[in-house]
């Protein structure tokens, strides 16, 4: 048994197709999904975690292994009919809507409002979410506007609208994070390269 923390959206994007493969070529291993509530390596340092997605930053412990999946970029998603869907859509449009901000920890500014400063312009958050779901559940049934990873939410879409962002915005590269310990380990490697197999069988452009 495998348990790998991701957070939502990964699992629904490529989840059924990753345990069809391991029903088909392991019929004995099992791979149990968790929440990831925060970015903290603990778990993978103590065991208790065999795997983890997740992008890469200051606060990932300098001794895991990683192996890239795939790059994303940021999107705005309305819901069908939403204003912004008629015309282009300008950072000033944009910004003088009301947001639906997703953050784990509760912070009430993100890289967005860093490009929005730059260009002159504030937007409005009108509340914050702990999830991408939670925050496309909202966009669903109201004018909120929300700015989510397009493939990381892309099973989570439906029938909303995604349009590009009217103002530069950094991509983020979704990784496959692990112990060095696990390094060397024949069924854990074999894994590793059946996840990332899955992930080049998706939509979107794999990293090479």
């Amino acid at each position: 048994t495998f348990t790998l923390r991701a957070s939502e959206g990964l699992v629904e994007l490529f989840g059924a197709a990753l345990l069809s493969r391991l029903a088909a070529e392991a019929p004995g291993v099992r791979l149990h999904f968790l929440a990831k509530p925060d970015k903290e390596s603990g778990p993978l340092r103590s065991g208790e975690l065999d795997f983890e997605t997740g992008v890469i930053s200051a606060t990932t412990a300098p001794e895991l292994r990683t192996q890239a999946l795939f790059q994303d970029h940021f999107v705005a998603v309305l819901r069908p009919r939403h204003p912004l869907c008629d015309g282009p859509l300008t950072a000033s449009r944009y910004a003088e809507a009301r947001h639906v901000l997703v953050s784990r920890r509760g912070q009430p500014h993100s890289p967005v409002d860093e490009a929005l400063v730059k260009l002159g312009l504030t937007r409005t958050v009108a509340t914050l979410v702990p999830g991408f779901a939670t925050a496309l559940a909202l966009v669903r049934g109201s004018d909120l506007v929300a700015t989510v990873p397009k493939h990381h939410c892309a099973a989570l879409l439906g029938d909303l609208v995604a349009r590009p962002l009217p103002f530069t915005l950094p991509g983020i590269r979704v990784a496959l994070l692990w112990h060095p310990r696990l390094d060397a380990d024949p069924a854990h490697r074999w894994l590793r390269t059946l996840i990332r197999d899955i992930c080049a069988q998706n939509p979107y452009r794999p990293l090479p």
